[in-house]
């Protein structure tokens, strides 16, 4: 297999060290050791493969006299070569790692300036639309083997890893759908227990991934104030939120007026709430819901009729079936009941 050619210049001084060793039977110096280092590191810089700057090294060392000395002043000008050499490859990987954070804090947050130019470099078109999804509850060196499956999969070209404000993110190409799934499923393969995805809608151009990033974290922030159970949350399922909380004015009135006779219930208004809320989860399944909050049937049914006699509404109507609801996930929301 060939390999690249190695500048003449890159190994100067090399068969002299070689020759004195030879005659002297002396190991390389201090500064010859550092110059191996700055030649390797070069050789790193400049895209030689290190197998190209191990072969010239070692042809050097061919036909040169006193194998002994030789030999071991070439072992250790070979170490120096190939340290210098992964030094420079980690710093370059350095760089780079710092640059990419650099990328997606400024793609994430919308900065445009050279987006679209530096966009390419990490593999994402910005014309497009894309789709970003988060994880919360990742552990250490997950980011790396889930990069590295969706990578495997996928193409470099098509996803975009990186860790933002603690979280786990993902943006793909709107044409690419399952590669959000193949997120999730690694996502719930690797993270403890307690994990949960949050994921934007498509959205187009840079302004786009960074609408989806805020559907996507907003997502899981509505999930953790509402107490919804389903691991992975959508923004387009949760629509009606954003709705309800525009006019917060509306919304305080309803739930102050709906919800406050709760307050005065024996035992307090937490358990009154929470059996709506499981309630309204099971579409109305008195049995479901008394499973869901491992108390009987009969304590469902015993609690819903408290609710009645102090609000006035019943969950069996369907018009005050819906202002409840609508009352309960208001409360939730904006952290009824206030001081």
């Amino acid at each position: 297999m060939a390999v690249s050619p190695v500048p003449a210049d890159l190994l100067d001084g090399h068969l002299r060290v070689l020759a004195a060793a030879a005659g002297t039977g002396r190991l390389p110096d201090r500064p010859a050791l550092d110059a191996y280092r700055d030649a390797g590191a070069r050789a790193a810089r400049l895209g030689v493969p290190l197998r190209a700057l191990i072969d010239a090294a070692l042809a050097a060392a061919e036909g040169t006299d006193g194998p002994s000395a030789v030999l071991a002043t070439l072992r250790r000008a070979v170490a120096a070569l190939m340290e210098g050499y992964e030094r420079a490859q980690l710093a370059a990987l350095r760089e780079e790692e710092a640059a990419r954070r650099e990328f997606v804090d400024d793609l994430l947050q919308g900065r445009a300036e050279r987006l679209a130019e530096r966009a390419e470099h990490f593999g994402l078109r910005l014309a497009e639309s894309y789709v970003v999804a988060v994880a919360r509850g990742m552990g250490d060196g997950e980011r790396d083997r889930i990069e590295r499956e969706l990578i495997a999969r996928f193409g470099s070209h098509n996803v975009l890893v990186a860790v933002r404000d603690g979280l786990l993110v993902c943006v793909a190409p709107a044409t690419l759908p399952a590669a959000v799934g193949e997120f999730t499923h690694h996502v719930r393969a690797c993270f403890a227990p307690g994990w949960r995805v949050g994921v934007g809608r498509p959205q187009r151009g840079p302004g786009g991934i960074v609408a989806s990033y805020r559907e996507a974290t907003g997502a899981l922030d509505l999930a953790d104030r509402l107490g919804l159970a389903p691991d992975v949350v959508r923004a387009a399922d949760l629509l009606v939120f954003p709705v309800l909380l525009r006019d917060r004015t509306a919304m305080e009135d309803l739930v102050s007026s709906v919800l406050s006779p709760l307050l005065r219930s024996r035992g307090g208004h937490e358990p009154l709430l929470e059996t709506l809320e499981a309630v309204f989860a099971a579409q109305g399944n008195q049995t479901a819901a008394a499973r869901r909050l491992g108390i009987s049937t009969r304590a469902v049914t015993y609690r819903l009729e408290r609710v009645r006699r102090l609000t006035g509404f019943s969950p069996d109507d369907p018009t005050q079936r819906f202002t409840l609801q609508t009352a309960v996930l208001g409360a939730r929301l904006l952290d009824w009941p206030w001081p």
